[in-house]
Protein backbone atom coordinates (compact mmCIF):
# COMPACT_ATOMS: atom_id res chain seq x y z
CA UNK A 1 0.00 0.00 0.00
CA UNK A 2 2.45 2.55 0.69
CA UNK A 3 4.85 1.50 -2.01
CA UNK A 4 1.50 2.25 -4.13
CA UNK A 5 0.90 5.70 -3.31
CA UNK A 6 4.40 6.57 -3.04
CA UNK A 7 4.53 5.77 -6.91
CA UNK A 8 1.06 7.64 -7.52
CA UNK A 9 2.58 10.97 -5.78
CA UNK A 10 5.69 10.46 -8.04
CA UNK A 11 3.44 10.41 -10.73
CA UNK A 12 1.44 13.39 -9.68
CA UNK A 13 4.72 15.36 -9.29
CA UNK A 14 6.15 14.14 -12.29
CA UNK A 15 3.46 15.41 -14.42
CA UNK A 16 2.50 18.57 -12.39
CA UNK A 17 6.94 18.94 -13.50
CA UNK A 18 6.07 18.23 -17.20
CA UNK A 19 3.15 20.35 -17.56
CA UNK A 20 4.73 23.46 -15.77
CA UNK A 21 7.89 22.98 -18.19
CA UNK A 22 5.70 22.53 -20.94
CA UNK A 23 4.66 26.27 -20.78
CA UNK A 24 7.88 27.80 -19.56
CA UNK A 25 9.75 26.32 -22.16
CA UNK A 26 10.00 29.51 -23.87
CA UNK A 27 12.39 31.01 -21.21
CA UNK A 28 15.08 28.16 -22.36
CA UNK A 29 17.33 30.09 -24.48
CA UNK A 30 21.14 30.45 -24.62
CA UNK A 31 20.88 34.13 -23.14
CA UNK A 32 18.85 32.67 -20.26
CA UNK A 33 21.23 30.19 -19.54
CA UNK A 34 24.14 32.26 -19.79
CA UNK A 35 22.65 34.49 -16.85
CA UNK A 36 21.67 31.57 -14.41
CA UNK A 37 25.71 30.49 -14.99
CA UNK A 38 26.81 33.25 -14.59
CA UNK A 39 26.86 33.81 -10.81
CA UNK A 40 27.56 29.75 -10.45
CA UNK A 41 31.06 30.75 -11.04
CA UNK A 42 33.21 27.15 -11.15
CA UNK A 43 30.38 24.99 -10.98
CA UNK A 44 28.40 26.69 -14.13
CA UNK A 45 29.54 23.10 -15.57
CA UNK A 46 27.98 21.55 -13.23
CA UNK A 47 24.68 23.58 -12.93
CA UNK A 48 24.13 23.13 -16.68
CA UNK A 49 24.85 19.54 -16.66
CA UNK A 50 22.39 19.84 -13.96
CA UNK A 51 19.57 21.89 -16.22
CA UNK A 52 19.81 19.37 -19.22
CA UNK A 53 19.23 16.21 -17.15
CA UNK A 54 16.42 18.03 -15.25
CA UNK A 55 15.12 19.51 -19.01
CA UNK A 56 15.46 15.63 -20.45
CA UNK A 57 13.13 14.50 -17.91
CA UNK A 58 10.75 17.25 -18.43
CA UNK A 59 10.41 16.93 -21.96
CA UNK A 60 12.42 20.31 -22.93
CA UNK A 61 14.38 20.38 -26.26
CA UNK A 62 16.78 18.87 -25.80
CA UNK A 63 18.01 20.58 -29.32
CA UNK A 64 18.29 23.93 -27.45
CA UNK A 65 20.38 22.88 -24.92
CA UNK A 66 22.79 21.07 -26.62
CA UNK A 67 23.00 24.42 -29.12
CA UNK A 68 23.07 26.53 -26.03
CA UNK A 69 26.27 24.16 -24.90
CA UNK A 70 28.55 24.65 -27.66
CA UNK A 71 27.53 28.76 -27.78
CA UNK A 72 29.07 28.57 -23.75
CA UNK A 73 31.39 26.33 -23.53
CA UNK A 74 32.74 25.33 -27.02
CA UNK A 75 33.26 22.40 -29.21
CA UNK A 76 35.14 20.34 -26.65
CA UNK A 77 33.75 21.02 -23.78
CA UNK A 78 30.79 22.08 -24.65
CA UNK A 79 30.33 18.57 -26.10
CA UNK A 80 31.28 16.97 -22.75
CA UNK A 81 28.60 18.36 -20.80
CA UNK A 82 25.79 17.99 -23.02
CA UNK A 83 26.35 14.43 -23.89
CA UNK A 84 27.09 13.68 -19.61
CA UNK A 85 23.84 15.92 -19.00
CA UNK A 86 21.35 14.32 -21.48
CA UNK A 87 22.88 11.10 -20.31
CA UNK A 88 22.07 11.57 -16.53
CA UNK A 89 18.74 12.87 -17.73
CA UNK A 90 18.33 9.58 -20.01
CA UNK A 91 19.46 7.56 -17.07
CA UNK A 92 16.62 9.32 -14.48
CA UNK A 93 13.57 8.78 -16.80
CA UNK A 94 14.35 5.40 -17.47
CA UNK A 95 14.50 4.96 -14.12
CA UNK A 96 11.31 6.89 -13.29
CA UNK A 97 9.43 4.52 -15.96
CA UNK A 98 11.34 1.51 -14.57
CA UNK A 99 10.15 1.98 -11.05
CA UNK A 100 6.58 3.80 -11.85
CA UNK A 101 5.40 1.04 -14.47
CA UNK A 102 7.12 -2.01 -15.41
CA UNK A 103 5.31 -4.30 -13.55
CA UNK A 104 2.19 -3.19 -14.43
CA UNK A 105 3.48 -2.82 -18.28
CA UNK A 106 5.02 -6.44 -17.71
CA UNK A 107 1.44 -8.10 -16.44
CA UNK A 108 -0.86 -5.94 -19.29
CA UNK A 109 1.16 -6.34 -22.41
CA UNK A 110 0.16 -9.05 -25.36
CA UNK A 111 -0.41 -10.03 -28.75
CA UNK A 112 2.05 -8.17 -31.37
CA UNK A 113 2.79 -5.40 -28.40
CA UNK A 114 4.55 -7.93 -26.54
CA UNK A 115 6.20 -9.35 -29.25
CA UNK A 116 7.55 -6.08 -29.91
CA UNK A 117 8.50 -5.59 -26.24
CA UNK A 118 10.23 -9.05 -26.30
CA UNK A 119 12.67 -8.04 -29.11
CA UNK A 120 13.64 -5.01 -28.01
CA UNK A 121 14.69 -6.97 -24.97
CA UNK A 122 16.76 -9.81 -27.13
CA UNK A 123 18.52 -6.98 -28.81
CA UNK A 124 19.48 -5.20 -25.60
CA UNK A 125 22.38 -2.81 -25.71
CA UNK A 126 22.05 -3.33 -29.55
CA UNK A 127 18.79 -2.14 -29.62
CA UNK A 128 19.88 1.01 -27.90
CA UNK A 129 23.04 1.75 -29.79
CA UNK A 130 20.98 1.65 -32.74
CA UNK A 131 17.78 4.01 -31.90
CA UNK A 132 20.38 6.48 -30.31
CA UNK A 133 22.59 6.79 -33.80
CA UNK A 134 19.15 6.43 -35.45
CA UNK A 135 16.46 8.66 -33.96
CA UNK A 136 13.74 7.13 -34.90
CA UNK A 137 11.45 7.93 -32.17
CA UNK A 138 11.42 11.54 -29.87
CA UNK A 139 14.59 11.00 -27.15
CA UNK A 140 12.77 12.45 -24.18
CA UNK A 141 9.73 9.60 -25.23
CA UNK A 142 12.48 7.09 -25.72
CA UNK A 143 13.89 7.34 -22.38
CA UNK A 144 10.82 6.56 -20.64
CA UNK A 145 9.93 4.01 -22.92
CA UNK A 146 12.89 1.92 -22.83
CA UNK A 147 13.00 1.97 -18.90
CA UNK A 148 9.60 -0.24 -19.19
CA UNK A 149 11.54 -3.19 -20.83
CA UNK A 150 13.61 -5.56 -19.33
CA UNK A 151 17.31 -4.10 -20.67
CA UNK A 152 19.50 -3.30 -18.26
CA UNK A 153 20.31 -0.57 -16.64
CA UNK A 154 24.39 -0.19 -17.24
CA UNK A 155 24.02 -1.32 -20.86
CA UNK A 156 21.99 0.95 -21.46
CA UNK A 157 23.69 4.07 -19.95
CA UNK A 158 26.96 3.13 -21.56
CA UNK A 159 25.26 2.49 -25.35
CA UNK A 160 23.69 5.76 -24.63
CA UNK A 161 26.53 7.95 -23.64
CA UNK A 162 28.64 5.91 -26.43
CA UNK A 163 26.33 6.31 -29.55
CA UNK A 164 24.98 9.60 -28.52
CA UNK A 165 28.50 10.87 -29.08
CA UNK A 166 28.02 11.57 -32.94
CA UNK A 167 25.22 14.13 -32.77
CA UNK A 168 26.33 15.56 -29.23
CA UNK A 169 29.80 16.67 -31.70
CA UNK A 170 27.67 17.90 -34.76
CA UNK A 171 25.24 20.00 -32.72
CA UNK A 172 27.72 21.65 -30.38
CA UNK A 173 29.60 22.31 -32.95
CA UNK A 174 27.32 24.02 -35.01
CA UNK A 175 26.09 26.29 -31.56
CA UNK A 176 29.87 27.06 -31.59
CA UNK A 177 30.31 28.82 -34.77
CA UNK A 178 26.15 30.27 -34.45
CA UNK A 179 28.33 31.94 -31.16
CA UNK A 180 31.68 32.56 -33.60
CA UNK A 181 29.35 33.96 -36.06
CA UNK A 182 27.42 36.35 -33.79
CA UNK A 183 30.33 37.46 -32.20
CA UNK A 184 32.86 37.75 -35.77
CA UNK A 185 35.08 35.57 -34.81
CA UNK A 186 38.26 34.31 -37.44
CA UNK A 187 37.68 31.57 -39.67
CA UNK A 188 33.85 31.34 -40.04
CA UNK A 189 33.82 29.96 -43.46
CA UNK A 190 36.34 26.81 -42.68
CA UNK A 191 34.02 26.54 -39.07
CA UNK A 192 30.82 26.73 -40.84
CA UNK A 193 32.18 24.07 -43.43
CA UNK A 194 33.21 21.84 -40.67
CA UNK A 195 29.59 22.04 -39.00
CA UNK A 196 27.79 21.44 -41.99
CA UNK A 197 30.10 18.19 -42.79
CA UNK A 198 29.36 16.98 -39.37
CA UNK A 199 25.69 17.35 -39.43
CA UNK A 200 25.92 15.10 -43.39
CA UNK A 201 27.28 12.62 -41.33
CA UNK A 202 25.06 12.47 -39.04
CA UNK A 203 22.23 12.39 -41.82
CA UNK A 204 23.49 9.81 -43.05
CA UNK A 205 23.83 7.48 -40.56
CA UNK A 206 20.23 5.93 -40.77
CA UNK A 207 21.17 4.88 -44.40
CA UNK A 208 24.87 3.32 -43.49
CA UNK A 209 23.55 1.62 -39.89
CA UNK A 210 20.27 0.38 -42.06
CA UNK A 211 22.61 -1.77 -44.15
CA UNK A 212 24.52 -3.25 -41.67
CA UNK A 213 22.16 -4.55 -39.57
CA UNK A 214 20.53 -6.49 -42.84
CA UNK A 215 20.55 -10.15 -42.14
CA UNK A 216 21.61 -12.54 -44.66
CA UNK A 217 20.29 -13.86 -47.60
CA UNK A 218 18.22 -16.99 -48.03
CA UNK A 219 17.36 -19.17 -50.92
CA UNK A 220 14.58 -20.46 -51.51
CA UNK A 221 14.72 -24.33 -49.56
CA UNK A 222 16.01 -22.34 -46.47
CA UNK A 223 12.83 -19.90 -46.91
CA UNK A 224 10.43 -23.38 -47.10
CA UNK A 225 12.10 -24.51 -44.13
CA UNK A 226 11.27 -21.42 -42.17
CA UNK A 227 8.40 -21.17 -43.26
CA UNK A 228 7.82 -24.32 -41.76
CA UNK A 229 8.99 -23.95 -38.39
CA UNK A 230 7.16 -22.76 -35.92
CA UNK A 231 8.43 -19.05 -34.96
CA UNK A 232 8.08 -18.31 -38.77
CA UNK A 233 9.28 -15.19 -40.66
CA UNK A 234 6.69 -12.49 -41.90
CA UNK A 235 6.79 -13.54 -45.15
CA UNK A 236 6.34 -9.96 -47.22
CA UNK A 237 5.83 -9.76 -50.93
CA UNK A 238 6.62 -6.41 -52.44
CA UNK A 239 5.52 -6.95 -56.17
CA UNK A 240 2.61 -5.00 -57.45
CA UNK A 241 -0.99 -5.98 -56.16
CA UNK A 242 -1.72 -7.08 -59.65
CA UNK A 243 1.59 -9.74 -59.55
CA UNK A 244 0.52 -10.69 -56.15
CA UNK A 245 -3.19 -11.43 -56.81
CA UNK A 246 -2.04 -13.50 -60.03
CA UNK A 247 -0.21 -16.10 -57.64
CA UNK A 248 1.46 -15.66 -53.85
CA UNK A 249 3.19 -17.96 -51.45
CA UNK A 250 0.27 -18.99 -48.66
CA UNK A 251 0.81 -16.35 -45.80
CA UNK A 252 2.99 -13.67 -47.61
CA UNK A 253 1.75 -10.20 -46.68
CA UNK A 254 1.61 -7.73 -49.92
CA UNK A 255 2.87 -3.86 -49.77
CA UNK A 256 4.47 -2.79 -53.08
CA UNK A 257 7.63 -1.67 -53.21
CA UNK A 258 6.49 1.74 -53.97
CA UNK A 259 4.39 2.05 -51.11
CA UNK A 260 6.68 0.54 -48.15
CA UNK A 261 7.89 3.64 -46.82
CA UNK A 262 4.47 5.30 -45.93
CA UNK A 263 2.75 2.09 -45.06
CA UNK A 264 6.20 0.56 -42.50
CA UNK A 265 4.10 1.58 -39.46
CA UNK A 266 1.88 -1.60 -40.14
CA UNK A 267 4.95 -3.69 -39.72
CA UNK A 268 5.89 -2.30 -36.08
CA UNK A 269 5.16 -5.44 -34.05
CA UNK A 270 7.97 -7.20 -36.85
CA UNK A 271 10.37 -4.58 -35.46
CA UNK A 272 12.64 -7.28 -33.89
CA UNK A 273 11.25 -10.36 -35.27
CA UNK A 274 12.67 -12.56 -38.45
CA UNK A 275 11.63 -10.71 -42.07
CA UNK A 276 11.80 -12.12 -45.52
CA UNK A 277 11.35 -10.13 -48.06
CA UNK A 278 10.30 -11.48 -51.78
CA UNK A 279 9.81 -10.42 -54.89
CA UNK A 280 10.32 -11.26 -58.53
CA UNK A 281 13.62 -9.51 -58.97
CA UNK A 282 16.13 -9.32 -56.54
CA UNK A 283 17.30 -5.86 -56.84
CA UNK A 284 13.69 -4.33 -55.86
CA UNK A 285 13.75 -6.90 -52.92
CA UNK A 286 17.36 -5.45 -51.98
CA UNK A 287 15.81 -1.59 -51.90
CA UNK A 288 12.82 -3.00 -49.87
CA UNK A 289 15.19 -4.29 -47.48
CA UNK A 290 17.35 -1.30 -47.18
CA UNK A 291 14.36 0.79 -46.42
CA UNK A 292 13.38 -1.55 -43.36
CA UNK A 293 16.67 -1.40 -42.14
CA UNK A 294 16.78 2.75 -42.45
CA UNK A 295 13.38 2.36 -40.56
CA UNK A 296 15.19 0.46 -37.27
CA UNK A 297 13.93 -3.71 -38.49
CA UNK A 298 16.58 -5.78 -37.28
CA UNK A 299 16.17 -8.78 -38.86
CA UNK A 300 15.37 -8.48 -42.31
CA UNK A 301 16.59 -11.11 -44.89
CA UNK A 302 16.56 -10.91 -49.21
CA UNK A 303 15.06 -14.43 -50.46
CA UNK A 304 17.60 -14.79 -53.40
CA UNK A 305 15.53 -15.52 -56.56
CA UNK A 306 12.21 -14.50 -55.69
CA UNK A 307 8.77 -15.54 -57.07
CA UNK A 308 10.88 -16.21 -60.12
CA UNK A 309 12.68 -19.35 -58.24
CA UNK A 310 9.94 -20.16 -56.29
CA UNK A 311 7.63 -20.72 -59.67
CA UNK A 312 10.40 -22.00 -61.51
CA UNK A 313 10.98 -25.16 -58.80
CA UNK A 314 6.72 -25.90 -59.51
CA UNK A 315 5.89 -24.98 -55.44
CA UNK A 316 2.46 -23.88 -54.73
CA UNK A 317 0.80 -20.39 -54.71
CA UNK A 318 -2.80 -19.15 -54.27
CA UNK A 319 -4.49 -16.64 -56.44
CA UNK A 320 -6.13 -13.57 -54.96
CA UNK A 321 -6.07 -11.29 -52.80
CA UNK A 322 -5.79 -11.68 -48.92
CA UNK A 323 -6.69 -9.85 -45.92
CA UNK A 324 -4.20 -7.49 -44.91
CA UNK A 325 -5.16 -8.08 -40.81
CA UNK A 326 -4.90 -11.70 -40.98
CA UNK A 327 -1.55 -11.77 -42.80
CA UNK A 328 -0.12 -9.47 -40.36
CA UNK A 329 -1.01 -12.33 -37.82
CA UNK A 330 1.23 -14.87 -40.12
Amino acid sequence: MRNSFLRWALFLLLAVAITTAFFYRDRLDAASLQQWLEGAGLAAPLVFMAIYALGTVLFLPGSVMTLAGGALFGPVLGTFYNLTGATIGAALAFLIARYLASEWVEEKTGGRLKRLKEGVEKEGWRFVAFVRLVPLFPFNLLNYALGLTRIRFWPYVIASYLCMLPGAIAYTYLGYVGREAAAGGEGLVQKALLALALLAVVAFLPRIIGRLRLGPTIDIDQLQQRLQQEEKPLLLDVRTAEDYASGHIAGALNIPLEELEARAGELASWQESPIAIICTTDRRSKKAAQLLGKEGFADVHIVVGGMSQWQKQSLPVEAGTAPAESNKEN
